[in-house]
């Protein structure tokens, strides 16, 4: 791969549903990508309104490949070779309800690029904004290479046991990325099974 395409990028372009706005920004060595972009904005738009998200919000989404994913997979977890998904939140746990299986207040646990903590009763945001302001939840990037790959394997899923299309896994992978900006984790099993459940049941009502 050329230095220019390392580099080389689609302008970011937003899309508004509700009260959310989607960023998209494509790299230009992602390939084909096997989802319409308005199923993935639909996708990011249910997540956040299921994981109660303060609103109006924006999020941002990279469509990347492997090569990018691992990078950042070693530079911000510690690990090695390419991921399928990385969240980067903007708001602490508390700016969300909470949610079935939640650590403990003050329990961290790091996860695919975000860290959740949770507490036993709702806690009011730590900041306040004025009226109409747009809140930045976070950034997802996605690895559409690995999605594409695990999906034709029958890697998919996030349990590494479902083959279906490719345009179902990214728009799980964005669901799922969406999930951990909101506070959500799969860490701890109960946490990780309501997660799935929830997951499931978001790209169940978007077909």
């Amino acid at each position: 791969m050329s230095e220019d395409d390392e580099t080389s990028e689609i302008a970011p372009r937003s899309h508004y549903l509700g009260s959310w706005r989607i960023d998209i920004t494509e790299r230009s060595g992602h390939g084909a990508l096997p989802a319409p972009r308005a199923a993935l904005v639909r996708a990011i738009a249910r997540a956040l309104e299921a994981a109660g998200a303060p609103a109006p919000a924006s999020v941002g989404l990279i469509l990347s490949d492997d090569a990018e994913l691992a990078e950042l997979n070693e530079a911000h977890m510690g690990h090695e070779g390419p991921t399928d998904v990385l969240s980067f939140p903007m708001l602490p746990p508390e700016a969300y309800p909470p949610h079935p299986g939640q650590a403990p207040a003050g329990q961290a646990a790091a996860t695919r690029g975000s860290k959740a903590t949770g507490a036993s009763k709702p806690k009011a945001p730590a900041f306040a904004l004025p009226a109409g302001v747009r809140i930045h939840v976070g950034d997802i990037i996605v690895s559409v290479e690995r999605a594409i790959e695990q999906a034709e394997q029958g890697r998919g899923g996030q349990t590494g046991t479902v083959r279906w299309s490719p345009g179902d896994e990214l728009r799980l992978l964005v669901t799922h990325g969406t999930l951990h900006l909101c506070g959500w984790d799969h860490a701890d099993s109960v946490e990780g099974e309501a997660m799935r459940a929830l997951e499931q049941g978001l790209l169940a009502s978007g077909r």
